[in-house]
């Protein structure tokens, strides 16, 4: 009997309370998964007090732990250690749901190079399950918008190759590493399965609030839009065409979050004519979604850049 794993489930811990952690394996141990078909690795990111020590009487669980590094790294750590055919990754603070079940019906049976599936923020949210596919990953990219948390899909670990997350990079390292990963998976599934429960932190990285920890997101996600778009300049051309809607995409969430993170007509004027010179604005004038050609319309004049500066602050406060 083959004895390796069907799924590597890799964790990346960084202060995160000891219960959600078990929380966090439990709902991985509970899984239609015989014991030899799962691998779970914690990799500890240097934890200011490491849980590893309290952790030690759960079983079948592989610790390791680094410096502290960078949520990057802790996942580049996982994959090298990774012996499944595929590899999940679960951030600490958040559990897997029932319904990832259907997934790995999906992987039993479609053997496919990728799962993306859905997320809830209710752990009680139910429904009968839509699959799509197989599609490629490039002609995936091509058709839709994606959403790029690792955690939102299972994919085969030999496609990988050499690609791994860019160490330093703390905001928005999914955004980078995804779509490379799409354009490597001849055969992408989908399911409307809400298989992950995604829980909001305010403590998180997502939620950081200090100036400075707005400024490093907004350099981050600037760093991750140009590496991509740096990549689509050798690439073929149905390539250069997923990736060109990729980095609109992203483009349009780095000008949103400028605006939001910052208030600021000066910075935002800057930030647009840096990436007027880097290729990258204005947005291309193509027809992905209405919300997409709205935005395009009205950053291409700094009359509709300031009314956004006063119209999208009041719409989040009033949600």
């Amino acid at each position: 009997m083959d004895k390796t794993p069907l799924i590597s489930f890799v964790i990346p811990v960084y202060n995160v309370p000891t219960e959600m952690i078990c929380e966090c394996v439990e709902s991985i141990t509970a899984l239609p998964l015989q014991p030899y078909e799962r691998e779970i690795i914690i990799v500890d990111d240097g934890s200011d007090q490491s849980s590893l020590q309290a952790m030690t009487d759960i079983s079948d669980v592989i610790f390791l732990r680094q410096d502290n590094t960078g949520v990057s790294t802790a996942r580049n750590m996982g994959i090298d250690n990774a012996r499944g055919q595929y590899i999940q990754f679960v951030d600490a603070d958040d559990v897997l749901t029932p319904s990832y079940n259907h997934v790995i019906e999906l992987l039993r049976t479609r053997q496919t190079d990728m799962v993306m599936f859905d997320f809830t923020h209710d752990r009680n949210d139910t429904q009968n399950y839509c699959d799509d596919g197989p599609h490629s990953g490039t002609r995936f990219m091509c058709e839709r918008n994606i959403h790029g948390a690792v955690w939102g899909f299972v994919f085969k670990a030999d496609i990988l190759g050499y690609l791994r997350f860019t160490p330093g990079i703390a905001y928005g390292e999914d955004e980078e590493f995804t779509p490379q990963l799409l354009l490597r998976a001849k055969e992408v599934y989908t399911t409307t399965a809400k298989a992950y429960f995604y829980r909001q932190r305010p403590s998180s990285a997502v939620h950081a609030v200090t100036t400075r920890k707005k400024l490093q997101r907004l350099n981050d996600t600037k760093q991750v839009l140009l590496n991509l778009h740096n990549i689509g300049t050798s690439m073929s051309q149905d390539v250069r065409k997923a990736l060109r809607r990729r980095t609109a995409q992203l483009t349009m969430d780095y000008i949103y979050n400028v605006i939001m993170l910052t208030r600021n007509g000066h910075y935002l004027d800057r930030q647009i004519q840096q990436l007027r010179k880097e290729g990258l604005f204005p947005l291309p004038d193509l027809s992905y979604t209405n919300k997409y050609r709205l935005f395009r319309w009205m950053t291409n004049t700094k009359v509709g850049r300031a009314l956004m500066l006063v119209i999208l602050p009041l719409m989040k406060r009033e949600r």
